[in-house]
């Protein structure tokens, strides 16, 4: 007997071997063992009371930066969506933004615009939710999530709420210290006083350097690589021979690439596997380490078993 066949009762959606791919950016991956879609915020967390403890929990939010392996995820995926995790509200008077973990973070930056609070327009340019956001100090064009949170909360794996101020996050770029367990569901953000027009001014400069720049109509996971201290990723990449460069683990056909626009930003070109686009990664991995000593850091989160 399975412990499939025991899940906790829920108001929202238990999913069985449901493929992943069709919600990453990247369209790859194996199933699910079991997709959770909560209903609300208590539904989630009575689930996580009730599921037995040796269940593995993971989270997929809207997988704009995640590989899923092709032969899927052990346990439970949460994903949140819909209206009960993306509500994103602007406090009135004191420059704060209240955004559920499932709100993309341009939807942030254009509640901030509306409201006249400016420091978050760098979110305009990240195609990503709140939780990653929180997850890994999501930032571009010089600003991370570090330098605009005041505090978050989210449930841990026994489903109890828990709070953390700013400082608890310990984070540094691209990586945060706050317990790896949390479910994200909510956080406020700080900004500082600015007219409408002038923040939307330079969202709208942020989003027209994103557009082209950034490969971002095609099936992709977005930065591939962190920045190595002193070096960018992307010049590493291009200087080593992989932009553009076509991919595939069994050494057939080719679906996996480095994009000719961008070179630090993996693409699927078409059918490309996840094995394909990982090991794409990986190779270049060895080879820039290979040519110039420096070893590029995944920034793409890469979840679940190979096939």
């Amino acid at each position: 007997m399975s412990w499939r066949d025991h899940l906790p009762r829920v108001r929202g959606k238990l999913l069985f071997d449901e493929p992943l791919g069709p919600f990453t950016w990247l369209r790859v991956g194996g199933p699910a063992e079991v997709l959770f879609l909560p209903a609300d915020h208590m539904d989630l967390a009575g689930f996580l009371e009730d599921l037995p403890p040796q269940v593995p929990v993971s989270v997929l939010g809207v997988g704009s930066n995640t590989i899923v392996r092709d032969g899927g995820v052990a346990g439970v995926v949460v994903r949140l969506a819909g209206r009960a995790f993306g509500q994103v509200r602007a406090d009135a008077g004191d420059l704060r933004i209240t955004a559920d973990a499932g709100a993309l973070d341009a939807v942030v930056a254009r509640a901030a615009a509306k409201a006249g609070v400016a420091g978050l327009e760098f979110y305009a340019g990240i195609p990503g939710t709140v939780g990653g956001a929180l997850t890994m100090n999501a930032g571009c064009y010089g600003r991370e999530t570090s330098d605009v949170l005041v505090a978050a909360w989210g449930y841990d794996r026994s489903g109890e709420m828990r709070s953390f101020e700013a400082a608890d996050f310990g984070y540094t770029y691209r990586h945060s210290q706050a317990p790896s367990d949390i479910i994200w569901i909510q956080a406020v953000f700080e900004g500082v006083a600015d007219e409408p027009a002038a923040v939307e001014a330079r969202m709208a400069e942020i989003t027209e350097r994103r557009e082209q720049t950034q490969p971002i109509r095609e099936k992709t996971g977005g930065s591939t690589f962190k920045n190595p201290p002193g070096h960018s990723s992307w010049k590493l990449i291009d200087e080593a021979g992989w932009r553009g460069k076509a991919f595939s683990a069994d050494g057939k056909g080719g679906g996996a690439m480095f994009s000719p626009l961008h070179a630090n930003f993996l693409i699927n070109t078409g059918e490309a596997t996840a094995a394909d686009l990982e090991g794409l990664g990986e190779a270049v991995r060895a080879d820039v380490k290979a040519k110039t000593g420096v070893e590029l850091e995944w920034e793409i989160k890469r979840i679940g078993q190979p096939s």
